[in-house]
Formats: structure tokens, C-alpha cells, sequence
């Protein structure tokens, strides 16, 4: 239980006529309390990081992935410690994806509003670093027509002007003050790092949809070559109903087969323009605008070293962890402010100025006043709300900490989810490469017996549909090495703390509206 002093509120006001310019004692007094006022409460330390070794899994990874023949195949070595590039997106290779990224950080509205967000916690910092850390220094200047009854002997209308300077300052004699500026600041630094946070989600979001958008295109290249060989098998087919050779049921089964491959089409082109649209937004353009890149697995490059940021480092990497540590400071520096409630307040006052009944009057040392106050409040009896308020400041706290632990745990997962992925599908992906050599083989050997009449056409439609499942299942587990290793550098934080300063978003409310005529 904190101590609490049983004083009344008390006042204190000193009036005289010979006190000689009374404002220059009050400065020392207001400097004093700012040197020596202390500040009850927990001083915040940040939570020393997860012992967690030097693994992020429970068994160590291999030094470097499997590798498989064909485009993602190379093997990608881990590199254990070593940095994170600022703009990490640049070891694709791919100066159009580069420029997505670029473009989309000057134009992004999300970015924008953690950056206006941002400015708006400076501000609030400093708003309240003025009215907590400084005097209040006020001017006023007045005129008065009055009209004062004649039963007091001095009836008539006179004229009162009267000028003065007011200061007043509250000292911040147990921080309440100090704390209260501490969670301010705790909450730039919130917004600080949402900002980040903002850019890492930006960016891995621009690159992982460029990633979806080639392997949906390279799937639906694979399954335009399946359709369009199943079509040539379709009319050899024909050929050989008319003259007799086949009959009925195989060209209904190739129809079939035809039928149901061109079916899977249209939802590859939807998934495909779904998309493309959403990569517009995310670069902060309307789907209807022109100039958006195209993207295939072609024109991306697998990287060849992944760096491993250790797990000591994590939490001073990870943007959410950051914020989350402030969101914990703030909550730190509330129960400071709770505790310094229950103690007294001092306040010093003084005013120096004239008062006159002619305006030129106000300029000679007889119409000087002047005055000096002081007062100490207390709390005395409030029902237990500032100790119940205390103790709810310390619930928050609390549960802030939780929170933090929650948020650490999932980042460790993320990397550790990362890694694993990694190495699963390289080896998946060298595994599938071999499906996909065997199905064609097997296709190519199924074809040629078929044209002999050495198998039934059932054996032959096997076949291909093996080979068309081999070939898509192939592109997919392409495409998944490289999205990989783009949530890895996204669960390590992106490197961010390697990048220049951002530039300012636009925060234009208008967009460019284009009608198409189709």
C-alpha cells in the first residue's frame, strides 16, 4: 500500500507593497522541482530475449536445402547470423519487381496512414511535453465601464483597465508528470513501429501475390499445353472412328477428357485476374489502371543464401514484438502516474500587472499589483477510486505482458514454420520433379503402345491424367520455394532497420478513374 499524507487542501497568498519584481523567484522554484522531483512507479526495462539457443526448431536444420533438376531447383544454403537486407526483395532478380515495390511504397494508403499516424503521436508528444514540462504563461489585457451605486458614497461611471501576466505551474514532485510523458513517448514508439510493421506487411504482400501470380500463370500454361495435346489426341481419334478402327466409347472417353481439362480453366483465369487485382491495390492503383507488370517464374531467381537471423536477435527485429514492448512501456509508465495520484500536488502561482481607470494610467508604478499563491492538495476520501484505479493500472500492465509473451511466441513460430517449410519443400519439390519425369515418360511409352494397339485407350487416359496432375503438382511446388523463402526474410522483420528513411506516401483522396470501352 502506498503512504498517504493527511493534508487539506491548503492555500497560500502573500500580498505587499514592496516586493520587488516577485515573478524571478518563481522560475528557480519551477527549475528546482524539475531537478529534483522524483517519480514513484516501476521504472520499464525491456524483457531480456527467449533463451532459445541457437535453433529456432527442435532438431538443426541441414546446412543447405535439397536440390531438384529444373527452374527452383537450386539448393539454398542457410547462412546462420547474418543480416538482412533492407530491401530484400532485390535477391529475386527481378527489376520489374522492383519496381512494383518501389512504386507501390510511394502510393500506398496503408503506408500513408501508419505514417500520419505516426505524426500524429509526435505531435500529441509534444503537445503534452508543453503543458506538463513548462510554466503557463499567460497575457490579459482588459477594459471595464462601471457604474457603482451613490448610496456607497463614490457613485458614478468610471472606466477600469487593467493589464497582467499569469503564471502558474504544478510541480512534478513525484513524476506523475514524467510518467505520464514516459507513456507518450511509449506510444510514438508504438507507432513508430506499426509504421514498419506496415512496410514489412506491404512488402511481403507485393511479393508473395507476384509469386501466386507466376505460378498461376504457369499453371495455366501447363494446363493450356495438357489441352491443347489432349485436342491432337482427340482428333487422331476421330480420324480413326471414321475409318472404322475404334469405336464409339474411346471418343466419348477423349471428349470427356478434353471436356474436363478445359473446365479447369476458367477457374485458373479467375483465381489469376482476382489476383492481378489484388496486387493493384496493394501497389495503390485501381485494377482498372494500365502499367501493372506481369510476372512468371521465369523472370524470378531463387536465392541462394537465406540468412538466419539468431534468436537473440529476433525480438529486436520484429516489428510487432517492438510495438508490442511499447504497448508494454506505456502500460509500465500508467502505473506510475496511478501511484503519483495518491500523493500531494503543489502548485505555484503569480501574476505581475497594473490596474488603472485611464489607459495611460497602466504605464506608472502606482498602478503596479502584483501576487504570489501557493497551494497543496491532498486526497483524503474518494471512495478507494485512485487505489482502485492503480490497481486496474497494474491489471493492464499484466495483461500487456501477456500479450508480449503471445506475440514473441508466434514470431518464433513464424521462423521456426519458415525453415521447416524450406527444407520440406525442396526435398518436396526434387521429389515431384521426379513424378513428373516418370509421367511423361510413362505418357510418352502409353502413347506409342496405344498407336500399336498393344494397350486399351482406358491405360492410355490414365496415363495422361497422371501426367497432367504430375505436371501442375510441379509448377505449384515451384512456386513454393519461392514463396518460402519470401515469409522467411517476412519472419525475420524484413530488414528494415538496413533501409533509408521512407518517403512520405501520398495521401491524395483522389484516384485516377479509367472507363474501359470492351
Amino acid at each position: 500500500m502506498v503512504p498517504r499524507t493527511r493534508l487539506s487542501s491548503i492555500g497560500l497568498r502573500v500580498r505587499s507593497g514592496a516586493a520587488p519584481r516577485p515573478l524571478r523567484f518563481l522560475f528557480p522554484l519551477f527549475m528546482a522541482s524539475l531537478l529534483a522531483g522524483c517519480a514513484v512507479g516501476p521504472d520499464f526495462k525491456p524483457p531480456a530475449p527467449p533463451d532459445g539457443g541457437d535453433s529456432y526448431t527442435p532438431t538443426a536444420l541441414p546446412p543447405q536445402t535439397a536440390s531438384a533438376p529444373g527452374p527452383a531447383g537450386q539448393a539454398q544454403r542457410f547462412v546462420p547470423g547474418q543480416d538482412i537486407p533492407g530491401q530484400w526483395w532485390s535477391l529475386f532478380q527481378s527489376p520489374a519487381l522492383d519496381q512494383l515495390v518501389r512504386d507501390a511504397l510511394k502510393r500506398s494508403p496503408s503506408l500513408a496512414s501508419a505514417q500520419a499516424a505516426l505524426r500524429q503521436a509526435n505531435e500529441n508528444y509534444r503537445a503534452e511535453s508543453g503543458e506538463l514540462l513548462y510554466p503557463s504563461v499567460n497575457a490579459q489585457l482588459g477594459f471595464n465601464r462601471e457604474k457603482t451605486s451613490r448610496l456607497t458614497g463614490t457613485g458614478g461611471v468610471f472606466n477600469l483597465y487593467n493589464a497582467s501576466v499569469n503564471v502558474s505551474y504544478t510541480l512534478d514532485v513525484f513524476g506523475a508528470n514524467k510518467r505520464q510523458l514516459e507513456g507518450l513517448a511509449a506510444q510514438v514508439d508504438y507507432q513508430q513501429y506499426q509504421l514498419e510493421a506496415s512496410y514489412l506487411t506491404l512488402t511481403s504482400n507485393l511479393v508473395t501475390t507476384a509469386i501466386r501470380e507466376a505460378s498461376l500463370r504457369a499453371q495455366l500454361q501447363a494446363t493450356q499445353d495438357i489441352l491443347d495435346a489432349q485436342q491432337k489426341q482427340l482428333d487422331v481419334i476421330e480420324q480413326q472412328f471414321k475409318f472404322g478402327a475404334i469405336g464409339r466409347g474411346t471418343v466419348l472417353l477423349q471428349q470427356n477428357t478434353v471436356a474436363q481439362t478445359r473446365a479447369t480453366v476458367p477457374p485458373l483465369e479467375k483465381a489469376l485476374a482476382q489476383t492481378r487485382h489484388q496486387l493493384s491495390v496493394y501497389a495503390g492503383q485501381l485494377p482498372s489502371e494500365s502499367g501493372l507488370p506481369q510476372f512468371d517464374l521465369a523472370s524470378l531467381q531463387l536465392p541462394q543464401d537465406l540468412p538466419v537471423s539468431l534468436p537473440s536477435n529476433l525480438v529486436r527485429q520484429r516489428p510487432d514484438v517492438r510495438a508490442s514492448e511499447a504497448l508494454l512501456h506505456q502500460a509500465s509508465a500508467q502505473i506510475g502516474v496511478a501511484t503519483a495520484n495518491l500523493y500531494p500536488q503543489l502548485t505555484l502561482s503569480g501574476s505581475y500587472g497594473s490596474t488603472a481607470t485611464t489607459f495611460p494610467s497602466l504605464l506608472r508604478s502606482s498602478s503596479a499589483i502584483w501576487g504570489l499563491g501557493a497551494g497543496l492538495a491532498q486526497p483524503i476520501f474518494n471512495g478507494g477510486a485512485l487505489n482502485a484505479k492503480r490497481r486496474a493500472a497494474i491489471a493492464a500492465y499484466e495483461g500487456a505482458a501477456a500479450d508480449y509473451r503471445s506475440t514473441v511466441l508466434v514470431a518464433f513460430q513464424n521462423v521456426a514454420d519458415s525453415l521447416r517449410a524450406l527444407d520440406s519443400d525442396a526435398s518436396a519439390l526434387k521429389e515431384q520433379a521426379e513424378v513428373e519425369s516418370l509421367a511423361r515418360a510413362s505418357l510418352d511409352l502409353n502413347t506409342q503402345q496405344f498407336k500399336l494397339g498393344a494397350i486399351s485407350y482406358l491405360t492410355l487416359l490414365d496415363a495422361q491424367r497422371t501426367y497432367q496432375q504430375a505436371r501442375v503438382g510441379l509448377v505449384q511446388a515451384q512456386a513454393a520455394r519461392y514463396a518460402d523463402s519470401a515469409a522467411l526474410f517476412q519472419a525475420l522483420g524484413g530488414g528494415w532497420w538496413n533501409r533509408p528513411a521512407l518517403d512520405a506516401a501520398s495521401t491524395s483522396t483522389q484516384l485516377p478513374v479509367t472507363v474501359s470501352a470492351d
